[in-house]
């Protein structure tokens, strides 16, 4: 063994493949690098030496270099490592899978909260980036071991200018099979979710939430009509008041009660020219 080979082998060590992380295309190990946890992803056998994928590979690493979002693992390095050859290298996610959490009957209402609020921002900051990414699924959602945040380990394979309405609509599909899955194995899962999870689901693509937004909205139990409404009643009852305290009718104001229409006025322009 040469010295270069040598020094290579040192640098890496404790190499242990991860069966239940494998993703399409990809075999995931967690290793130590110069003595660092950190997680490898490599191209299964059967397409390391295909051109195709070997570029599959790379154009991954560039995408999601930049990446940099708290439900998105961080990619670290692409480079050779021994007996695996070139790999993608992450920051280490020690934790489980959701598909381990739900097989092993240990998937509860924490879980289910994070699936509805940490993995909604994580995909709607992979579309505003315009990341095209394979689905998301049980087994690439993971949750650290010591706090339990949620991690998406696959985050995203190409980079366009815009994504289609269909690109769209396929993430708010697959988050309803992830959240559906997850409310039929939790005891007490609200029923709100799993219709919200039922319309994610919808054959028909029109009959879904048109966005990240009104999913994280309808989740939230608000919608921008009930905002609206909100607005509209506030306007509508200062504009009464207004016209109550210049009407015949009310009784003499004292200074106290002033400061209502002065403020409409201050903040609506009414009266002034």
């Amino acid at each position: 063994m040469s010295e270069a080979d040598h020094c290579a082998a040192q640098k890496w060590t404790e190499l242990e493949l991860l069966p239940e992380w494998d993703e399409e295309y990809y075999d995931v190990y967690t290793a130590k690098k110069h003595g660092k946890w950190v997680m490898l992803k490599t191209l299964k056998a059967a397409y390391k030496d295909d051109p195709r994928f070997q570029a599959m590979l790379e154009k991954e690493f560039d995408v999601r270099y930049n990446l940099a979002h708290p439900g998105i693992v961080m990619i670290n390095d692409l480079e050779e490592v021994p007996g695996l050859g070139l790999c993608i290298i992450t920051d280490d996610v020690y934790g489980d899978s959701l598909r381990k959490l739900i097989d092993s009957g240990r998937a509860g209402p924490e879980h289910v909260e994070k699936v509805c609020t940490q993995l909604v921002d994580a995909l709607d900051y992979i579309q505003r980036n315009h990341v095209v990414h394979f689905p998301v699924r049980p087994e690439t959602i993971v949750f650290t071991e010591n706090i339990g945040n949620l991690k998406l380990i696959d985050v995203g394979f190409d980079q366009r200018e815009h994504l289609t309405p269909a690109d769209a609509s396929e993430d708010i599909y697959m988050f309803g099979k992830v959240l559906r899955e997850l409310t039929d194995v939790v005891p007490g899962s609200p029923a709100r979710l799993r219709r919200i999870a039922d319309k994610c689901l919808s054959q028909n693509p029109r009959d879904r939430y048109r966005s990240v937004h009104e999913l994280r909205m309808a989740l939230a139990s608000r919608s921008d009509n009930r905002l609206y409404m909100a607005i509209i009643v506030f306007l509508l009852v200062m504009i009464a008041l207004l016209v109550w305290f210049n009407s015949g009718v009310a009784p003499h104001r004292p200074s106290s009660l002033t400061l209502v229409p002065q403020l409409a006025v201050s903040w609506f322009g009414f009266g002034q020219h």
